[in-house]
């Protein structure tokens, strides 16, 4: 099949080369409709909000952003640093929706509230609130009767019956770093926690927080554009520093008080909050990170107790899998090493779980439980770490049952009823579909087939494309690491190739599986290249064993699993040894960093390392001391940990380096790199260097995202290229 030359331009050029790939998919709540956030084919950034009828198969748009938005509206601070937690930052449009009842939608736009009524005629947008401040974190109550949201620090609730709006909170108190209703800095970006207000089923109670900042220490952090810099003082908790205090209280919305239930900080995080019936339940963990503890507040007079724990050695890790059911709660467990579902029961034996599954191999997540069919339905990995598939579970005991194909890897979101489910998968030969599906498993209707005919925007580049082969390597303990390589489509075994090792290495990621891969990976072999990828140990979805590895001592093990990879690529007789390259953005840009500095001279002749932590001194607390404790408590850890530590001890020549990051990053701030730069130069240690102002932890947008490709390749061409 002849194949069209794939140019970097049109690597991130609208229409998408990965066709269209719905997101944030939902069901309404009678179960007719499935919605979902589509892009645009003539900008792939921007967001519309689409509806697949279930009954007539039919697929139409719901909501124009444009008629809701006609000019782009600048975001809040609050928003910004949303979007970006959420990893959504370079979009624009509907980023987020929500049910109320059967036939209404909240549509949070611009700052403003619209609220979408679904008539016979079509959709008719209300809009709700019309201010000079933002309102974000919007939510329809569980009843459909309100919606609620945060505006400038506190909780706000408008009635839709009468269109009252009333704050629940009290005032914020920016003066003094108080907040209510909001998630802290490390709750958004290391907890996956965006949220800090909840509804009670009933409509009854809203549980709220407030979060006190000012024992978080300020740093000052430089937001340079490319027209002005600004000093942003953000309160950033680094390892061993100070957390946020954080309150958690009842409100009542009959009679307006408040009920205070914990408070927390700086040495315990208020991690997850649910409501079931009457009771709310909330998860706080210990600033050692070796203990969840599961809390209930009974209905009024909300006496609080401590009915369950996990309990780790090295660390825990936080799940959102939490369903009370008649015999219990039903929960996910690392208690055995692996994750695994249990019903915890209620009464005295409640820390006696009930285990639903077992074996080496891990729960991803708990989808839905259905009591009537006595079956829980999970994400997980029981046929193997490269694919992640749909299961299901007698509640009473029995073996899992594999309900998505083989093959593939996929992502599934479960009707209420349990009765079906709307899944995306993907292969190496397949990019992302969407379907609807029943619970055993049976295709009902595409939502998008993303077929890859001769309408879809890669079909013209398909000749050349090449898929991964995946294979095991042996770790120092003896534990197996996977790794994929991926060579030209025209290869040639007589021929030597230059390489690319891909490089993330952190953890609750992973990187080898069987799904459709980034297609800059196509970009690559299509130069030339052979690219290469090892999850290391410390990695995801491997079990506890695999992971605690790097306790204490993160940019150790993962290394040295890396140049296992590294050693196995260069003794194959089509890779040149004296061509291999490193890349790896963020915890990427560490190992990055950390391979090169601890490698023998001579094992890469270029790296790339993005956005990179230098030092885990400067990075935040929750994440940090998870792996590494406190620098007080492990104070030889940090330091053999650090870039620096092994830049001092360096012998031997690096190889050539382009260090890349955006200059107005708020996640790895930007010093990490300015640090570096400075001892490097001081060390007369030649590097290269690309800087993006305005942008943050990701390089957002078409043009930017073109330019740091054409970057890279540039670098590396320089290097490998013979």
């Amino acid at each position: 099949m002849p194949s069209k030359e794939l140019t970097i331009e049109r690597l991130y050029a609208s229409p998408s080369l990965n066709g269209p790939s719905p997101t944030g998919v939902k069901y309404s709540p009678d179960g007719t409709r499935v919605t979902f956030l589509k892009a645009r084919e003539a900008d792939s950034s921007r967001y519309d909000l689409w509806q697949f009828d279930v009954e007539t198969g039919e697929q139409s748009m719901l909501v124009d952003s444009t008629l809701l938005e006609p000019e782009e509206v600048e975001l809040s601070e609050e928003e910004k640093a949303l979007r970006e937690r959420k990893r959504i930052a370079g979009r624009k449009g509907i980023v987020s929706y929500d049910w109320g009842t059967a036939d209404t939608i909240l549509v949070p736009l611009g700052g403003n509230l619209h609220l979408v009524s679904l008539t016979e005629t079509g959709a008719e947008p209300r809009q709700l609130t019309e201010t000079d401040a933002f309102e974000y974190d919007a939510r329809v109550s569980p009843g459909g009767n309100f919606v609620s949201f945060v505006r400038d620090g506190a909780v706000f609730v408008i009635e839709l019956a009468t269109g009252e709006e009333r704050q629940i909170t009290p005032d914020a108190e920016p003066g003094n770093a108080i907040s209510y209703g909001v998630a802290e800095f490390v709750a958004q970006e290391e907890m996956s926690r965006y949220t800090g207000y909840w509804w009670s089923p009933d409509e009854r109670h809203i549980a709220f927080t407030k979060v006190d900042e000012s024992t978080v220490d300020i740093i000052e952090r430089f937001d340079i554009k490319a027209e002005e810099t600004t000093v942003i003082d953000q309160r950033y908790p680094r390892a061993g520093t100070k957390n946020a205090l954080v309150e958690l209280f009842v409100h009542n919305l009959d009679n307006g008080e408040d009920t205070s239930l914990t408070s927390v900080g700086p040495d315990t995080y208020l991690a997850r909050v649910n409501w079931t019936g009457d009771s709310l339940w909330f998860q706080t963990v210990n600033r050692d990170q070796t203990e969840i503890r599961y809390n209930r507040a009974e209905g009024a007079p909300w006496q609080v107790s401590s009915p369950l724990t996990e309990n780790q050695d090295k660390w825990i890790n936080l799940s959102n899998d939490f369903v009370e059911m008649d015999e219990g709660v039903l929960l996910t467990t690392e208690e055995t090493g692996y994750r695994h579902l249990a019903i915890a029961p209620k009464g005295s034996n409640a820390s006696e779980l009930r285990f639903l599954t077992s074996g080496d191999w891990a729960v991803e997540s708990l989808k839905t439980v259905d009591q009537e069919n006595g079956l829980a339905y999970f994400a997980g990995y029981a046929d193997t770490p490269l694919e992640q598939h749909l299961y299901s579970v007698p509640l009473g005991g029995g073996e899992p049952t594999r309900i998505t194909e083989a093959g593939k890897s996929w992502s599934v979101s479960m009707a209420p009823d349990g009765q079906s489910f709307v899944a995306t998968s993907s292969a190496p030969n397949q990019p992302p579909q969407t379907g609807l599906y029943t619970a055993g498993g049976d295709l009902i209707a595409w939502v998008e087939e993303n077929a890859l005919n001769e309408s879809h925007p890669y079909f013209q580049y398909l000749g050349a494309h090449a898929e991964p082969e995946f294979g095991t390597l042996e770790a120092e303990d003896g534990q197996t690491l996977y790794y994929s390589i991926l060579k030209p489509a025209d290869f040639d075994a007589s021929r030597t190739y230059p390489a690319i090792v891909e490089v993330y290495g952190g953890p609750h990621v992973q990187t080898v599986d069987r799904d459709w891969e980034s297609l800059s990976d196509q970009y690559l072999v299509r130069q030339g290249y052979v690219v290469f990828r090892l999850d290391n140990r410390g990695m995801a979805n491997r079990g506890k064993a695999f992971e605690d590895v790097i306790y204490r001592q993160t940019g150790g093990p993962e290394v040295r699993d890396q140049l296992v990879g590294v050693d196995w690529l260069k003794s194959q007789p089509f890779v040149d040894p004296d061509r291999v390259a490193i890349q790896g953005w963020s915890y990427g840009g560490y190992m990055t960093l950390m391979t090169i500095l601890q490698a023998p001279e001579g094992t890469f002749v270029a790296a790339v390392a993005g956005a990179p932590v230098t030092d885990w001194s400067l990075y935040d607390t929750f994440y940090t001391e998870r792996y590494m404790d406190t620098p007080e408590d492990n104070p030889d850890g940090y330091d053999k940990s650090s870039v620096f530590y092994h830049l001092d001890r360096l012998e031997t020549a690096l190889p050539d380096l382009l260090l890349v990051h955006g200059m107005a990053d708020d996640n790895v701030t930007f010093d990490n790199t300015t640090r570096l730069m400075a001892e490097m130069q001081q060390k007369g240690i030649v590097f290269d260097l690309m800087t993006y102002p305005g942008q943050r932890h990701g390089i957002r947008g078409e043009a930017l995202q073109t330019h740091l490709m054409k970057t890279r390749m540039a670098f590396l061409n320089r290097q490998l290229k013979e």
